[in-house]
């Protein structure tokens, strides 16, 4: 149990993608200046990168290393995210059409964010279990939700601050990512 914590907390706060690793950026500037559709794109981006992650590490381990088929591996998961953002997409238009005119291009961004490709390439990577691997998404989609729903909230604060003109806009969110990114390295090599 203290190994699925580990990888848990690891992955959300000690190796946040966004954060210490510096993936996922476009939506995360994107979608941070609103902390209503940070919530919703951190608990979609979580979905999406979970089932994508299960639904891969499935097809590696039954389908492509048995059959010899592993130099197919980064096809086969873009093709399975592709195919589960389209899934989700449909869902979400039809179930709460407003997030998806507030999540506009974004919600297709997740299918080529670098993070929901990677959590699945590092799970058959590290060769974890499937608990393993559902495990790490899950802590990884949260540590994706945690870092825009705080770059969301400090850009809504901003909105009431005098900041100077030439740092309005991307240059501040800039500013603040990086100061974001500091206080989490802070806690590298706790794990």
């Amino acid at each position: 149990m203290a190994e699925y914590l580990t990888l848990f907390i690891g992955a959300v706060v000690v190796n946040n993608f966004v954060l210490t690793k510096f993936l996922g950026l476009c939506i995360f500037f994107g979608i941070s200046k609103n902390l209503s559709a940070s919530v919703g794109m951190g608990m979609a981006v979580t979905s999406v990168m979970t089932m994508s992650s299960i639904l891969a590490w499935i097809m590696y381990f039954f389908v492509l290393e048995p059959l010899g088929l592993t130099f197919l591996t980064t096809i086969v998961f873009v093709v399975l995210t592709a195919s589960f953002v389209q899934l989700l997409e449909l869902i979400i238009k039809k179930q709460a059409p407003a997030l998806y005119n507030m999540w506009g291009i974004y919600l297709l961004l997740i299918a080529t964010n670098c993070i929901v490709l990677a959590v699945p390439l590092l799970n058959v990577e590290n060769s974890y279990s499937l608990m393993k691997s559902i495990v790490f998404a899950i802590g990884s989609g949260l540590g994706f939700a945690l870092a825009i729903i705080l770059m969301a909230s400090l850009r809504e604060k901003l909105a009431y601050a005098d900041v100077p003109k030439p740092l309005q806009g991307i240059g501040i969110a800039f500013i603040l990512a990086g100061m974001l990114s500091l206080a989490f390295l802070g806690f590298s090599g706790m794990l």
